[in-house]
């Protein structure tokens, strides 16, 4: 008599699904490369409509950074789910002895890392063509884009899960993640803006406090809404 295999831990579980989706995308490069072109024509584009005798650079840089955040982070989001319903290959995933806790989680893995990269290109393109100084407060922007990171990551995934079973998946989910993703953007534009102005950090604490319960209040909505929206 054979024993059942033990269902892999939810960590082990999610490492696995991530180092697929990622593994496949350092393979392609398509989505980084789109995203990436995208940023940097973004960050062009504004800097040479911009007046700088009428808004000053601080003022317009957070703006910038957070509209090039958001658009970039759709095009990786739309191609967690597109690639495995091609050949079915997101059904045998489901057939695994995968949670769909981790399934989800390994999706909101790579998610990250993809958004994570390409604002790792965007924010010295932006510092670079607005001549932004904010010296040793830039670890706490990157604190910040992390934060807004991670709830963008959690509410794209389930979203472009439910997307995906759809024939207009690339239209539908910008316009079912877009909402979710104004309470998201604000605080973080709002947190960055105080930083580049040169004020204290001190001063953006409050902002930071509204990432910080988005965070925890929509990822674990998200972890438990997503069986449900997987379901045939």
């Amino acid at each position: 008599m054979t024993l059942p295999h033990r269902e892999p831990r939810f960590l082990t579980g999610a490492w696995q699904v991530a180092r697929k989706d990622l593994l496949i995308e350092f393979r392609t490069r398509s989505a980084f490369l789109a995203a990436s072109v995208f940023a940097v024509l973004a960050v062009v584009i504004f800097r040479f409509t911009w007046d700088p005798t009428g808004i000053p650079a601080f003022e317009l840089a957070p703006g910038v950074l957070w509209v090039i955040f958001t658009f970039a982070g759709l095009l990786g989001l739309n191609r967690s789910f597109a690639l495995e319903q091609q050949d079915r290959a997101f059904d045998g995933l489901l057939a695994s002895q995968l949670s769909r806790e981790s399934i989800f989680a390994g999706k909101v893995i790579a998610n990250l890392v993809f958004v994570a990269a390409v604002q790792a290109l965007a924010l010295p393109a932006v510092a670079l063509f607005f001549d932004l100084s904010v010296g040793s407060a830039w670890w706490a922007v990157m604190a910040i884009v992390l934060l807004a990171s991670v709830g963008l990551s959690a509410v794209g995934t389930l979203f472009a899960a439910i997307a995906s079973n759809t024939r207009m998946a690339e239209l539908l989910l910008p316009m079912m993640t877009l909402p979710f993703f104004v309470p998201l953007v604000i605080p973080a534009a709002q947190a960055s803006a105080l930083i580049m102005r040169g004020q204290p950090i001190e001063d953006g604490l409050s902002w930071l406090k509204v990432l910080v319960a988005f965070d925890l209040v929509f990822v674990s909505a998200c972890v438990v809404a997503f069986p449900f929206t997987i379901e045939e």
